[in-house]
């Protein structure tokens, strides 16, 4: 990593915060994986914590994402607000340039 760049551990073993990394998002220490990626595999993929070590992530162990999961948990608001602002970018991204993304949810674009 950079000099000069901080990461501030959090309250959660393996949850860190980088300046200038994924925005500053909370992510698991050492990876570029942020703690709202785990949670949509969780939520959004329906995974159990052991498929998603095993199958989705399997350079974290099961203790990194169970700490995702429970930092979560705890901080819900700043992780759903990422979630919600990343969507309305890509949705104001859609109405900008409708030739240029595929609607794969009908069928169009």
């Amino acid at each position: 990593m950079a000099s000069g760049v901080k990461t501030t551990p959090t309250e959660y073993a393996h949850i860190v915060h980088t300046a200038g990394m994924l925005g500053g998002e909370a992510r698991i220490d050492g990876h570029r994986i942020r703690v709202r990626d785990v949670v949509a595999a969780r939520d959004r993929g329906g995974l159990s914590p052991e498929e998603i070590a095993a199958t989705i992530y399997p350079n974290l162990s099961l203790a990194e994402v169970y700490a995702a999961l429970a930092y979560y948990e705890d901080h819900r608001d700043e992780i759903d607000r990422a979630f919600e602002d990343e969507t309305r970018v890509v949705d104001d991204f859609r109405r900008a340039h409708p030739g240029l993304v595929r609607d794969h949810a009908s069928g169009n674009g």
